[in-house]
């Protein structure tokens, strides 16, 4: 098997931005002769790899028109708000004018001609971006001992992307969720049996219901407790079947314990929020502030995992969010201070407690700083001002 010297250009290429700069395949339909690697970690979020004989500047700028419009769709497609790219030719006609040392743009995409592995060091911006590319490429083996290593590692690191996604998004009971719908249920029946039932203000009260007015006094539990109780049935099965729809996912991407956290964090932070702006005598309940919370730690789930999620997210989540929040504002009887505090808690601790494979120990400390500023804020607010 002859292995030329453009076919080796490029599985050093692929080689390189795979199992060095961490970049996935892009599967595109109708792409032909053409590469496409995405990285949304990296500047460079989508490098192009383009092997297509192109012979004329009017072939080149038709490719470059092309490329733009995949590049907004997977934009879209990812909920990003920029996709840089960069297009590495490796086939360009001589009757294709570029520069030699210079990157030649078009609007988002930055272009550059290879012939062979040390053109790359020619491109000062992108030796700056990528400063081991020479390095790395530079293998003593040849021909088909060298294709043979380097689609031997790529599918390596490959499998492993694999198996971190399928662990991620693998399917678990969903324990804690089962728990916390189980808990919402006893004790909507136990404001019937114990007391005079759940739209009665004295039981909701004596169960521990969010009043401003007490939890200033000292009454700190009616924070989380209040969480855990409903106003009326359908107030009941509304949250619980969004409980449920949400939970059992964000719990199998977060794991038992974080998961928890967040709910809980997120139902106290939308419970603070409510003591800035409700009355000191009035009485509220409900679960809506936590989910409010495990919405907000979805939509960072998903910001991490958008080559996987960012159409829903885009699509489903925010959109109903909005819907919600629109609705709170307009229907009275709805505390939509819980849910905009829920909201943003739920941000937040996701941030703080990290997502698998893709969060780092930075962003990490970042979260858990802000969560506790936003929490003194909260309660500086509410009880000292």
């Amino acid at each position: 098997m002859d292995i030329n010297n453009q076919d080796e250009l490029i599985m050093k290429l692929l080689h390189f931005f795979i199992t060095k700069e961490g970049y996935n395949p892009i599967v595109l339909h109708g792409a032909k002769n053409e590469i496409w690697l995405e990285n949304l970690e990296n500047p460079y979020k989508i490098v192009r790899i383009v092997s297509n004989y192109i012979h004329n500047d009017e072939q080149f700028n038709y490719d470059l028109f092309r490329a733009r419009q995949i590049a907004h769709k997977i934009k879209k497609k990812t909920f990003s708000f920029n996709i840089k790219t960069l297009s590495i030719f490796v086939n360009l006609g001589e009757n294709v004018h570029l520069p030699e040392t210079e990157l030649y743009k078009f609007d988002n995409i930055d272009c550059i001609n290879v012939k062979n592995i040390e053109d790359i060091s020619k491109y000062r911006v992108i030796i700056d971006e990528f400063p081991t590319i020479v390095k790395s490429t530079s293998f003593k083996q040849k021909g088909l001992e060298l294709f043979m290593k380097l689609t031997t590692e790529i599918n390596e690191k490959s499998g492993k992307d694999a198996k971190k996604a399928e662990n991620v998004f693998k399917k678990r009971t969903p324990i804690m969720t089962y728990i916390l719908i189980g808990l919402n249920i006893f004790i909507f029946l136990s404001m019937y049996l114990f007391g005079k039932g759940s739209t009665d203000v004295e039981t909701l009260l004596n169960f521990g219901a969010t009043n401003p007015g007490l939890i200033k006094a000292g009454e700190y539990y009616r924070l989380i407790t209040s969480a855990f109780l409903h106003i009326g049935f359908w107030h009941l099965l509304f949250n619980m079947y969004s409980l449920y729809v949400i939970g059992t996912q964000l719990e199998s991407f977060f794991g038992k314990i974080k998961f928890l956290v967040i709910y809980l964090g997120s139902a106290i932070l939308g419970n603070l929020m409510s003591l800035l702006f409700l009355g000191d005598n009035v009485v509220s309940a409900g679960a809506s502030g936590a989910i409010f919370g495990l919405l907000g730690a979805l939509i960072y789930f998903g910001y991490h995992y958008r080559v996987y999620l960012g159409t829903v997210v885009k699509s489903q989540i925010i959109p109903l969010i909005i819907l919600n929040l629109g609705l709170g504002f307009f229907i009275n009887g709805i505390d939509n201070s819980a849910h905009i505090g829920g909201l943003i808690g739920g941000i937040l601790l996701s941030i703080g407690l990290g997502v698998k494979y893709k969060s780092t120990k930075f962003e990490q400390i970042n979260g858990i700083i802000v969560s506790i500023i936003y929490t003194i804020f909260l309660i500086y607010m509410g009880f000292f001002r």
